[in-house]
C-alpha cells in the first residue's frame, strides 16, 4: 500500500478504534462483575421488553378466555429459566476455560455434536444482533415516524456503531454500556415498585386498552388446538432465555477467580430477568393489558386507535405518560439496541475457540490492537447488516428466523451436562459428593428436555414462516467447519518436516523477465546474481515481429554476460508462453529449483497501482501453482534515488561469471507494461 494511504488508514484506524494495547496489558481488559453484566448480559435482559408480549399475543390468536393462561405460561417459562440458569452455572464451573455449550458438547458428546452447537450458537448470536437492532430502531420510529423511510440505513448504521465500540475493546464497550442496561434496570424497578404500592393501596394501574376487547377465533377451538396455542405461546416465551450462554462463553474475559465471578454475573442476570420478566407479567394482567396480533382482531377499540406495547402500557398505566415514561420507553429502546452487544462478545469468543481448534480460519483466533478478536467482530457486523438489509429492518421477519438456533446448543449443552455428571459420578468415592452430583444430573436432565420440546415446539411453529432458512443454514454451516478442518488437517500433514530433513534440489534455476532495458531490470539481474544460482538467464516476450530488436541492440551494446531468450507470442499473450518455458525446465530437470525474479513498481498514490504490475500479477498468479517454482518481486520504489542503484546494477551483471551462463530458467520483467 503506497505510504500516504497507509497514513490515512492508520490514522482512521487509531481515531476510531484507539491505540494498540501490548499483550502484557491483557490484565487490564478484563472485566469486573459490574461491567461484566452489561457486557454479557443485556440481552436476557432485554428480553422482558418483548418477551411478556410475545406470549399475550399468541395467547390472543384463541380470544379473552385463553389470554387469563397468561400467568400460568409465564410461570413455565420461569421456571425454566432458573433450570438453565442453574444448569450454566454447572457448565461454569466444570468448564472455566469457557466455550458453552461447544466445549460441553466437544467434551462429552463429541467433535459432530460441538460443531451443531457451535454453528447453532453463531446462527443465533447473528439473529440476535439483527432482531435487537432492528427492535430498537422499531421503537425509534414510532417515536418519529418520519424516519420509518429510513429504517434499513439506521439498523445498518447502529450495527457499524456497535462494531466499532466493540473493536475499542472490552472495558470501554462495559463502560458505554453500563448505562442504558442499569439504566432499564432501574427504570422496570421503578415501574414494578410504583404498581406493587398502587395495588397495595387498593389503586391498581388500569391500562389504556383494558376496556378493548379480542376477537374470538371464528370456530370453536377444540382442546388439541388450545394445547397448540399453549405450547406456541410458551415458545415465544422462551425469548427470554437468549443470550444466557454469553456468559460461559466469556469466562476468559473476567477477573479472577473467573468461574466464581462468572458463576455469580449469570445469577445476579436471573435474579434481576426473573424478577422484571414475573413482575411485568403481573401488572399487566393487574392492569388488563390487551393486545392482538393485527389491530384487526381488537373489539372496541376507538377510531385511530395505534396498539402500543405491552411494556409501554404497563409503564404508562403505573407512572402516567408524564417524564417518568418517556424515561422507561427511552431506556427500554437503547437497551433493546444494546442486547446486540452480547452477541458481540459471544460470537467473537466462540469463533476464537472453533479458530484455535481448526473449525474456522486461524485469523478468528488471533486478537485485534485493542486485544479483542477483531476478525470475529467484524463478520459479525458485516452478517448482521446483510440479514438487515435483505429482510428490510423487518422485526416481523427476522423473528421467525430467532431463537432456534439458541434451543439447539441449550439442549446439547444440557445432555452433555448429564453425560458429564454421569461420568463423575461413576469415579466419585465420596457419598456426599454423588448425591451433589446426582443433584446436579437432575437439573441437567429437566433441563434438557424442557429445552428440547421447547425446539420442537418452535420448529414445528415457525418453520414454514422462515424457520426454514435456519434449518438450512446450520447444515451447511457444519459442513463448511468440516471441510475446513480436512483442509488443515491435510496442510498439516503436508508441511510436517520428514525425520530426515528436506532434500536439497540438484541445481538452482535463476530467471528474470525483462521487457526493456531499465533500472527495474538492472536490479533483479543484479539480485538474481546475488543469490548465486546455478544457472541465470533473462526473458522478454515479443509479441510483434521486432518488438524486442531495440532491447536486443541495448543488451549486445552492454555487453551484458547473461543469454537473453526472447519467446514468440503469436497470440499476444505474455504469461503462457513464460509459463510453458519455466514448464519446459521444470520437464529437463524434475528435482531442480527454478527462482523467478519479477521486477515490479511501487507507485507513490494508490491509484496509479491500476496503472502497473498488472502482468506480473498474473504471471506470479499461474506460477504459484507450479510445483518447483519459487516467484521473488524484486521492488522498485518511484522516486527514490536511483543513481547508486543503476550503477551497482550494472557493474554486477556485468561480472557474471562464465559459468553462470548457461540457459536452463527464465526471469521475467515487467518494464512499463507494469
Amino acid at each position: 500500500m503506497p505510504e500516504n494511504v497507509a497514513q490515512i488508514w492508520n490514522t482512521s484506524k487509531r481515531v476510531l478504534v484507539g491505540t494498540p494495547v501490548a499483550s502484557l496489558r491483557m490484565g487490564e481488559t478484563l472485566l469486573s462483575k459490574r461491567l461484566a453484566l452489561p457486557v454479557f448480559c443485556s440481552d436476557p435482559l432485554s428480553s422482558n421488553a418483548y418477551a411478556p408480549e410475545e406470549i399475550m399475543l399468541v395467547l390472543g390468536l384463541g380470544g379473552m378466555a385463553l389470554l387469563g393462561l397468561t400467568p400460568w405460561v409465564a410461570a413455565a417459562v420461569a421456571i425454566l429459566l432458573i433450570v438453565v440458569v442453574a444448569s450454566y452455572r454447572q457448565t461454569i464451573r466444570a468448564y472455566p476455560s469457557g466455550g458453552g455449550a461447544y466445549a460441553v458438547s466437544r467434551d462429552t458428546l463429541g467433535v459432530n455434536a460441538a460443531l451443531v452447537a457451535a454453528g447453532a450458537l453463531l446462527i443465533d448470536y447473528v439473529m440476535t444482533v439483527a432482531v435487537s437492532v432492528v427492535a430498537g430502531v422499531a421503537n425509534i420510529v414510532s417515536a418519529f415516524p418520519a424516519l420509518g423511510d429510513y429504517a434499513v440505513p439506521l439498523s445498518i448504521a447502529l450495527v457499524v456503531l456497535l462494531a466499532v465500540v466493540n473493536l475499542r475493546g472490552l472495558r470501554e464497550s462495559g463502560t458505554v454500556f453500563a448505562i442504558p442496561t442499569y439504566g432499564f434496570i432501574a427504570s422496570m424497578l421503578l415501574v414494578l415498585v410504583v404498581g406493587a404500592i398502587r395495588v397495595a393501596t387498593g389503586n391498581p394501574p388500569v391500562s389504556e386498552s383494558a376496556s378493548i376487547g379480542i376477537a374470538a377465533p371464528a370456530e370453536q377451538l377444540a382442546g388439541a388446538a388450545v394445547v397448540i396455542l399453549v405450547l406456541r405461546s410458551f415458545a415465544s416465551g422462551c425469548t427470554a432465555l437468549t443470550g444466557v450462554e454469553a456468559v460461559s462463553n466469556g469466562i476468559p474475559n473476567f477477573r479472577p477467580p473467573k468461574s466464581d465471578n462468572a458463576a455469580k454475573t449469570i445469577t445476579v442476570m436471573g435474579a434481576i430477568t426473573l424478577v422484571i420478566f414475573a413482575g411485568l407479567t403481573a401488572l399487566a394482567m393487574i392492569s388488563q393489558v390487551h393486545v392482538a396480533d393485527t389491530p384487526e382482531h381488537l373489539v372496541g377499540a376507538p377510531a385511530g386507535y395505534e396498539q402500543k406495547t405491552v411494556i409501554a402500557q404497563v409503564a404508562a398505566s403505573v407512572l402516567g405518560t408524564g417524564w417518568a415514561f418517556l424515561i422507561v420507553q427511552a431506556f427500554t429502546a437503547a437497551i433493546l439496541v444494546m442486547a446486540a452487544n452480547t452477541a458481540f462478545n459471544g460470537f467473537p469468543m466462540l469463533a476464537s475457540l472453533l479458530g484455535h481448534d481448526g473449525f474456522l480460519p486461524r485469523q478468528f483466533g488471533r486478537r485485534g490492537d485493542r486485544l479483542v478478536f477483531s476478525n470475529g467482530i467484524l463478520v459479525l457486523a458485516a452478517a448482521a447488516a446483510a440479514l438487515i438489509w435483505i429482510f428490510d429492518a423487518s422485526t416481523t421477519k427476522l423473528i421467525q428466523l430467532y431463537i432456534l438456533g439458541v434451543f439447539v446448543s441449550f439442549t446439547l449443552s444440557q445432555w452433555g451436562m448429564v453425560r458429564n455428571w454421569t461420568r463423575q459420578i461413576a469415579h466419585s468415592r465420596s457419598a456426599k459428593e454423588r448425591w451433589a452430583m446426582y443433584r446436579g444430573r437432575l437439573i441437567s436432565g429437566f433441563g434438557a428436555a424442557m429445552t428440547a420440546l421447547v425446539l420442537i415446539i418452535v420448529l414445528m411453529s415457525k418453520f414454514t414462516h422462515g424457520a426454514w432458512i435456519v434449518v438450512l443454514a446450520l447444515p451447511l454451516l457444519f459442513m463448511m467447519m468440516k471441510a475446513i478442518s480436512r483442509h488443515y488437517e491435510v496442510v498439516e500433514s503436508e508441511v510436517t518436516p520428514p525425520a530426515g530433513g528436506v532434500t536439497l534440489p540438484s541445481r538452482v534455476h535463476a530467471v528474470v523477465l525483462v521487457s526493456k532495458m531499465n533500472a527495474p531490470a538492472m536490479r533483479a539481474l543484479a539480485y538474481a546474481r546475488a543469490t548465486r544460482p546455478s544457472t541465470l538467464n533473462a526473458v522478454t516476450v515479443q509479441i510483434e515481429t521486432g518488438d524486442s530488436r531495440e532491447l536486443q541492440e541495448e543488451w549486445a551494446n552492454r555487453a551484458l554476460q547473461v543469454p537473453l531468450t526472447v519467446l514468440d507470442s503469436p497470440y499476444r499473450d505474455i504469461t503462457k508462453p513464460l509459463v510453458d518455458f519455466v514448464n519446459g525446465i521444470r520437464r529437463r530437470s524434475p528435482r531442480d529449483l527454478v527462482i523467478v525474479f519479477i521486477p515490479e513498481y511501487v507507485v507513490v498514490h494508490w491509484w496509479q497501482q491500476f496503472l502497473h504490475n498488472q502482468s506480473a500479477l498474473r504471471l506470479k498468479t499461474r506460477l504459484l501453482f507450479t510445483p518447483g517454482v519459487i516467484v521473488t518481486s524484486v521492488p522498485w520504489q518511484i522516486g527514490q534515488n536511483r543513481a547508486d542503484s543503476k550503477g551497482t546494477g550494472v557493474a554486477m551483471v556485468s561480472g557474471l561469471s562464465p559459468g553462470h551462463q548457461s540457459s536452463a530458467a527464465a526471469a521475467v520483467s515487467v518494464g512499463e507494461d507494469q
